[in-house]
């Protein structure tokens, strides 16, 4: 029987069906318990949440409080048992979603934290740095769940058109670092699996890293300075050079991952010459990057 002052259970005979309904921004703290980890070793992150589910056409309202009640349930539970990941927490989530909204037949997780991690600078200074984390869930009622990993990092690039441009005019000749114009090179990288297929945040940030004409840290003394501007103008790359860089990394990392992976990423750099960014993406399944496709 149908609660009368139930007002989302409600029959409409107009009505659309709506594909995603739910809460945005919630905060909450996740703990986090990565085995063999030390950088993820009971680490607490701070995440904004998002949660819907879709809405069948007949029904007025989604019960909104359900989704509060499992995020209170689920992830204040990771204040005290920790979780291998946000992504595995998004799939805990989204698993709920359909148990409470039996009307569903979609639901979607989307989390998002800043993470810090131990550095070293050129010189071997110890620096703690920043990264986001991206971790996402999404579910088909009988299909079972997909789970998304991610992570932006940012970084340096020098441009290669410039640098040569100014070597011509100053006469320079050989394998000469001369002056060029800089970026700061924000690159994303995203992985798309079965739920069953676990991948480390920390590898997708030392392959975006890897992947620069330099990494960037938070402090820098006059000598680690001088190394990351050397380090990037001995290695110029187009934000074209990065996108594929990390494609290849990804290819030599990841050789026993599925076909099947959805793999995106993108790198903008914000152009310190001009009044507008630079940008590039890929977005493909690993086997085709496998197949240079």
């Amino acid at each position: 029987m149908i609660n009368k002052c139930d007002v989302q259970n409600r029959r409409v005979d107009t009505g659309f069906r709506l594909t995603k309904v739910g809460v945005t921004g919630v905060k909450k703290p996740v703990r986090i318990n990565r085995d063999g980890d030390i950088a993820l070793i009971n680490d607490t992150l701070n995440c904004t949440i998002d949660v819907f589910v879709d809405l069948p056409a007949e029904q007025r309202g989604s019960h909104l409080s359900r989704n509060l009640e499992i995020l209170r349930d689920i992830v204040d539970d990771s204040v005290k048992n920790p979780v291998p990941g946000i992504e595995a927490l998004a799939v805990d989530i989204c698993g709920k979603l359909l148990m409470r909204h039996e009307y569903a037949d979609i639901a979607e997780v989307s989390m998002v934290a800043d993470y810090f991690r131990n550095n070293r600078t050129p010189n071997g200074r110890e620096t703690l740095e920043m990264y986001t984390l991206f971790g996402e869930a999404s579910a088909v009622r009988g299909k079972g769940i997909l789970k998304t990993i991610g992570v932006e990092v940012i970084g340096m690039t020098a441009c290669p058109c410039a640098q040569e441009t100014v070597g011509n005019v100053l006469g320079c000749k050989g394998n000469v670092a001369v002056m060029s114009h800089n970026q700061r090179n924000v690159c994303m990288v995203s992985m798309t699996t079965d739920e069953r297929v676990n991948i480390e945040a920390n590898d997708l940030i030392d392959i975006v890293e890897a992947s620069f004409s330099s990494p960037t840290y938070e402090i820098l003394k006059r000598d680690d300075e001088a190394a990351v501007v050397i380090n990037a103008h001995n290695n110029p790359k187009f934000v074209e050079d990065v996108v594929r860089d990390v494609l290849k990394r990804i290819v030599e990392k990841y050789p026993k991952l599925p076909d099947d992976v959805y793999l995106t990423v993108r790198s903008e750099s914000e152009e310190s010459i001009h009044k507008h960014n630079a940008l590039a993406e890929r977005r493909t399944l690993l086997g085709d990057l496998r197949g240079n496709r």
